[in-house]
């Protein structure tokens, strides 16, 4: 865990430490608003330009193009497997339950692919206002699901000692606490807000941007409230939180039991 977030600190902080050193704010090289045609504007390519490095521009779409495939790859194996587990969980059709031979959960795989090949293909059709949409709206929904994990982590910090528990126990610590959980939100709902920042600055006020950018936060909200009733789930006390099952602190235990 901690070699992760040294490399996250070497490969994106890093490189942008590298590109701001390098190529100047003014560079007439960089892309500007709706200039971007070609990879030849990425700073990556003006960083490997001016080392001398000639055939940066085949370089980089080698470099873009392996990396959309692997993000496309990792993002239909998390697609499927939270189906797959909505489904056991009762949350999805028990159709996503059923399983091949070999483990893998096909109709998940399938419907997954379906939607996503479906929804690259909206981007095709007329000024691709719709595949902008869809861009805006999983952006919030990630923004969403981040701050879900940091509430998650603040919450799981303050019940871990609540309950007596030392957090010398921990496998790893997180640094910065709570001081890292608060940045991070705080960082999400200025990212969520930024989403939508250009329909303040235009005139007239360009509602469809507004509403593309910000039409995530109530659908969340309505559905998230509509499963809270249904289902007749409450938010778990602190000191009620199930920190036991299937803990790594139990296996080590039982481990230790044994031996």
């Amino acid at each position: 865990m901690n070699g992760t977030i040294w490399r996250i600190i070497l490969f994106f902080v890093g490189s942008i430490i590298v590109m701001g050193l390098v190529i100047p704010y003014n560079d007439s090289h960089l892309a500007h608003d709706g200039d971007v045609k070609n990879v030849a504007v990425s700073p990556f390519t003006l960083v490997f330009i001016a080392s001398g490095l000639k055939p940066a521009v085949h370089i980089m779409n080698a470099v873009i193009l392996t990396t959309i495939l692997s993000a496309g790859n990792s993002g239909l194996y998390v697609c499927t497997r939270v189906l797959y587990s909505l489904g056991k969980e009762g949350k999805a059709p028990k159709l996503f339950t059923y399983l091949t031979k070999s483990g893998i959960p096909i109709w998940c795989l399938v419907f997954t692919t379906l939607v996503s090949t479906i929804l690259f293909g909206l981007s095709f059709i007329g000024n691709q206002i719709i595949y902008q949409w869809l861009v805006n709206i999983t952006g919030v929904m990630g923004f969403i699901a981040w701050f879900g994990i940091s509430l998650a982590h603040w919450r799981f910090r303050r019940a871990f000692i609540l309950q007596g528990y030392s957090l010398n126990d921990l496998v790893y610590k997180a640094l910065l606490f709570p001081v890292g959980p608060a940045m991070a939100t705080l960082l999400i709902f200025i990212s969520v807000f930024g989403q939508g920042y250009s329909s303040f600055t235009t005139t007239p006020f360009n509602f469809s941007n507004f509403l593309s950018a910000y039409i995530t936060i109530p659908v969340f909200l309505i559905v998230y409230l509509i499963y809270k009733f249904v289902k007749k789930t409450r938010i778990i006390p602190l000191r009620e939180i199930d920190l036991v099952t299937d803990s790594i602190l139990l296996r080590q235990t039982d481990q230790q039991i044994n031996n």
